[in-house]
Parts: structure tokens; sequence; C-alpha cells
């Protein structure tokens, strides 16, 4: 569980990123939405729902959208996670620190996902694998760049309704 829900303001962050570049919320959010992931790379849940975030990304981040994974594990750990899983976006670590953003959100489990707005409202608030609010998002950010919705899921794939994490 988490107690930041939809609705809510997101708790600023600046963490560094597996390539040593600080990434701060209030800076990121100035372009546009942040779409936030936080894991741990020994969940099965978080690498199944992981390939789908980076289909997320590479459709619709860019051009004022960030994503970011948020890792509770170090940075081997995690840069191998994202050479396995083929994650592109910025990965952070939250484990230096005691896991200060991962605290500060409340979270008991991951993956746990947030879509924060531009005026740090948090628009989606996700855990687990959730194919609605993954499809939600989606929508959103094809909305606010006014392209079309493109399909998250292919047909051939046999992807559950949710996941819990």
């Amino acid at each position: 569980m988490t107690h930041i829900v939809a609705g809510n303001t997101a708790p600023g962050f600046s963490l560094k990123a597996l390539d040593n570049k600080e990434y701060s919320l209030a800076t990121l959010i100035e372009r546009g939405p942040v779409v936030v992931a936080f894991f741990k790379i020994s969940c099965p849940v978080c690498q199944f729902t992981f390939p789908f975030l980076e289909r997320l990304h590479n459709r619709y981040g860019g051009d004022g959208v960030t994503f970011l994974g948020i890792s509770q594990d170090d940075a081997r750990s995690t840069t191998k996670f994202a050479k396995d899983y083929g994650i592109t976006f910025p990965i952070l670590l939250d484990d230096e620190n005691g896991y200060e953003v991962s605290n500060a959100y409340v979270l008991t489990n991951v993956p746990t996902l947030f879509f924060i707005d531009s005026d740090s409202t948090v628009k989606v608030s996700s855990m687990g694998f959730d194919k609605k609010d993954l499809e939600k998002i989606a929508a959103e950010l094809a909305e606010r760049k006014k392209i079309s919705l493109a399909p998250l899921f292919r047909p051939d794939e046999v992807v559950p309704a949710n996941k819990p994490g």
C-alpha cells in the first residue's frame, strides 16, 4: 500500500541515476508529467511490468514527458536488471540513503507506479501490475501529446488484468 493516492501532491525528491546524473522531480515537472516506477530487481511482478513501461516510454516518452525507474537495489544489480529487461529510460537509485524516497512515498509493495502531473498532483497511483492503470497512463499521454493511442498490449500476449506486487 501507499498513502499517496490520486489527487495528492507527490513528495519531491532528488536522486542519482545509474549514469551518476542527478534527477529532481521539481526540475522534471517543469517540462511536463513524470511517470515514476519504484521496484526491486528480485520482484517477479516488477520483472513482468517493466517491459510494458518501456513500451509506454518508447511511444509517449521524451518531448515533455519523463519516465523514471526508482530502484531499491544497488547500482550493479540494477544495471543488470535494466540490461536484461531492455530498459532505456533513466533508473535512479534509492538504496544509498536508507530508501528515503520510497519511505517518503510510504511504499509497502513494488512495483508501485505514479503518474505525476506538472503541478505535482498525482493523477495515477498504482500498485503491482494493473493493466487498466497502464492503459489510463497511455491514454493520458496520448491526449497530451495529441497523438493516436496505440494498443499497449498485443493481441497475442496473455496479460492478466492485474498482478499484486
